[in-house]
C-alpha cells in the first residue's frame, strides 16, 4: 500500500495519461473507422481499394512497428508533434482497422432492401449510408466496438516506452525509487482495470439502450 500512498500523485498522472491517450485514441479509431468502413462499402473502386489497404496493412503490422514508424519517422517528412499526439495517432490509426471491420459486418447485417428502398427515392449513396444504414449497423455491433475500444487502452501501455506518461511508464520511476516489483504492478493494473471497466460499463449501458436484442 505504501507504494500507492507515496506516490498518489505520480500514479495520478500515469492514469491521467492513459485516459487521455484512451479517449483520443478511441475518438480517431471511431471517427477513421466508420470512414473505412464506409470506403469499403461505396460504390467507387478507388474508395474501396483505398479502405482495403488500410485494413489489410494496419491489421497486419504490429503496433510498436507502427509506432517506431510515427515517432521516428514523420518527423524525417517535417512533422513534428508531441509524443503524446504521435502516440494518439498510432494507436487511433492502428484500432481505426479493427473498428472498419466491426462497422462493415454491421452493415452486412442490414437487409439490402433499405439501401434499395433508400435509393428509389431519390437519396444519395451517402445519404442512405448516413441515415439509413450505419444507425443500424452501430446498433449491432455495441459490443465488439466496446471490447475493440478495451484493447486500445491496453495497448496505450506501448506508449510509455515513447517517452509518453501513462499508467505503465511509472513502473521505471518506482523501480528506480527501490519499491517492490510485485506492489507495483499491482496498483497499476488496478488502474488499468479502472479504465477498462469504465469502458464496457459505458458500452453495456449503450447496449441496453440501443442495442439488437439477441
Amino acid at each position: 500500500m505504501n507504494v500507492l500512498t507515496d506516490n498518489l500523485s505520480l500514479y495520478g498522472d500515469g492514469l491521467l495519461g492513459t485516459v487521455e491517450l484512451t479517449v483520443y485514441g478511441s475518438l480517431l479509431a471511431l471517427v477513421l473507422g466508420f470512414l473505412m468502413a464506409s470506403f469499403r462499402v461505396a460504390p467507387v473502386a478507388s474508395l474501396r481499394a483505398f479502405g482495403t489497404v488500410w485494413v489489410t496493412v494496419l491489421r497486419n503490422t504490429p503496433l510498436t512497428l507502427l509506432f517506431f514508424a510515427v515517432v521516428l519517422g514523420l518527423p524525417r517528412f517535417g512533422v513534428v508533434l508531441p509524443f503524446q499526439l504521435f502516440a494518439v495517432l498510432a494507436l487511433g490509426c492502428y484500432t481505426s482497422a479493427f473498428i472498419c471491420e466491426a462497422v462493415r459486418s454491421g452493415i452486412n447485417t442490414v437487409p439490402v432492401g433499405q439501401g434499395e428502398a433508400a435509393r428509389s427515392l431519390g437519396m444519395t449513396f451517402g445519404q442512405t449510408l448516413g441515415t439509413v444504414i450505419l444507425p443500424q449497423a452501430f446498433r449491432s455491433v455495441i459490443p465488439p466496438i466496446g471490447s475493440t475500444l478495451i484493447a486500445l487502452a491496453k495497448n496505450s501501455a506501448i506508449a510509455g516506452s515513447f517517452s509518453v506518461t501513462e499508467l505503465l511508464g511509472t513502473y521505471k520511476t518506482l523501480n528506480e525509487l527501490g519499491y517492490g516489483i510485485i506492489w507495483t504492478f499491482v496498483w497499476i493494473a488496478v488502474g488499468y482495470l479502472i479504465v477498462t471497466l469504465t469502458i464496457s460499463a459505458v458500452f453495456n449501458v449503450l447496449e441496453k439502450r440501443w442495442g439488437v436484442a439477441r
